[in-house]
């Protein structure tokens, strides 16, 4: 005969065990989802271009950002976590990022947006290396599960320029 405790274990071990296996279910049926996300981003304005006291550069944008994130949610997506960023090169370094603006999507309601907005971050660079710079807006997404690994991607949109003169 078992005893009060050994019988509790056993249901509580058995059921731990099933949501164990929901779970790794939920997460591997991620995997047949193939998310098609898409983005336009539009630089309408330059609200200023300055070279600040201390010698480095600083850039006000105005961005017009189109997006349609529907894709990227499943039953098992909590939220999708988004940013936009600048990213150009400079003789110091190969890859510099700046964070412009970013945002937490709860729902797939509203996952398909359009923001008119200034940079909500500052757009700075360590000296004078933005004039006339070529430079990319990429859009970067973070999808945070319910259950499972979190998965990342990206829309690099290219073409962009900074202006010769500071405005």
């Amino acid at each position: 005969m078992h005893s009060f405790g050994q019988r509790a274990n056993a249901i509580i071990t058995f059921s731990l065990t099933i949501v164990a296996v929901i779970c790794s279910l939920a997460s591997f049926s991620d995997n047949f989802n193939t998310p098609s996300p898409t983005a336009e981003i539009e630089v309408s304005n330059f609200n200023w271009f300055q070279k600040q006291r201390n010698g480095n550069d600083e850039v006000s944008l105005t961005l017009n950002i189109s997006a349609d994130l529907q894709s990227l949610f499943t039953w098992n997506t909590k939220q999708v976590f988004v940013f936009l960023a600048a990213e150009y090169e400079t003789p110091q370094n190969a890859l510099n990022q700046i964070s412009l603006w970013d945002a937490i999507i709860p729902s797939k309601e509203h996952a398909k947006f359009w923001i008119h907005t200034s940079n909500k971050y500052r757009f700075i660079d360590q000296g004078s290396n933005l004039r006339g710079k070529e430079y990319n807006l990429t859009l970067h997404w973070h999808v945070m599960p319910k259950t499972g690994k979190m998965f990342a991607d990206k829309i690099v949109k290219t073409g962009y320029r900074l202006p010769e003169e500071y405005r």
